[in-house]
């Protein structure tokens, strides 16, 4: 039965408070459920009322290809981390497999062989390299609000930069940003280049240079942006009603039937596209409202309108 939990950190250790049962011994307080030791036990009294309880992360198997295999396996790997998540670290958690604390003897066993352990692993500076970059990539995902797949992308390309020496005398944050822009523009999520150089603190212009290195070294096929896909993006900052959207995307497409989109800047496109469909619909909209929602000028706007009025087709 679906159970509304509130979550609660409390010293290191992660709880869930079920909000909507009671402690079945003094009936004052709500189980409170630790995933650390299993237990599910009542925050006023501290009965048990449950010293097994299921973990409900995600359940990873391996698999083979003539069958399934139902042991169970660690996170996936991925070209997003510097070690593609193949290494191991010793637990930092002073406790044993039933979630009983640590002897002090064995604590300082352990806290020696972790120290061991991080010290036998030797980084190249190639791994090094690759460590402050995804560091950087993360940084940019939480911010832009990206996709795994777009972070895998992203990782392929900087290591192929890394591969052809392309990095070398090159800022770490730009090249891991140009080849977070270039991950964009391959998988046709509407990102701008003033976006990912506003959100990885790095001046447009060398992201541009750098972005401009990684096309032409690594040889990429970059498709050309629908500026259908930034309609929705602008029309959300703006909160523009779905009729006007809808409106826009046909102007857009009949100016693809006519190629008068060719050539143009897709942002700018758009936005010219909202502004007809705001007239058109009676929605008051001024031309600096949606430049400033879609990072182009007025001018641009006013230029891309006069190719794109439907009276002329229609």
């Amino acid at each position: 039965m679906a159970m509304e939990m509130i979550r609660k950190r409390n010293m290191s250790v992660e709880v869930f408070i079920n909000i909507k049962e009671r402690c079945s011994r003094c009936w004052k307080s709500s189980p409170i459920t630790d995933f650390e030791t299993g237990e599910m036990f009542c925050g006023d009294c501290g009965f048990v009322l449950s010293e097994r309880v299921e973990d409900s992360g995600p359940e990873r198997h391996s698999f083979s290809d003539d069958k399934i295999d139902r042991g169970r396996t660690g996170s996936g790997v991925s070209l997003a981390r510097h070690d593609q998540g193949l290494s191991t670290i010793i637990s930092p958690i002073n406790k044993d497999a039933s979630g009983k604390p640590l002897s002090a003897l064995m604590k300082n066993t352990f806290k020696r062989l972790r120290t061991w352990n991080d010290r036998s692993q030797v980084y190249e500076p190639v791994d090094r390299n690759l460590r402050q970059a995804f560091n950087e990539l993360n940084k940019l995902k939480d911010k832009l609000t990206l996709s795994d797949a777009v972070m895998e992308r992203a990782a392929y390309i900087y290591r192929k930069a890394l591969e052809n020496k392309l990095v070398r005398g090159r800022s770490i944050s730009a090249m891991i940003a140009s080849a977070l822009y270039a991950a964009c523009r391959d998988t046709e999520t509407p990102r701008t280049l003033n976006d990912v150089a506003e959100a990885g603190n790095t001046k447009r212009k060398d992201v541009a240079r750098c972005y401009r290195l990684l096309f032409r070294e690594l040889d990429l096929k970059m498709p050309v942006v629908d500026p259908i896909h930034c309609i929705a993006r602008i029309a959300s900052r703006l909160e523009i009603t779905e009729k006007t959207k809808r409106y826009a995307v046909r102007v857009l497409k009949i100016s693809q039937e006519h190629e008068e989109s060719a050539g143009k800047d897709p942002m700018g496109l758009a936005a010219a596209a909202l502004y007809l469909a705001c007239v058109k619909n009676g929605e008051e909209m001024t031309q600096r409202n949606i430049a400033e929602a879609s990072n182009v000028t007025e001018v641009t706007i006013r230029n891309r309108s006069k190719s794109l009025r439907l009276d002329q087709h229609m």
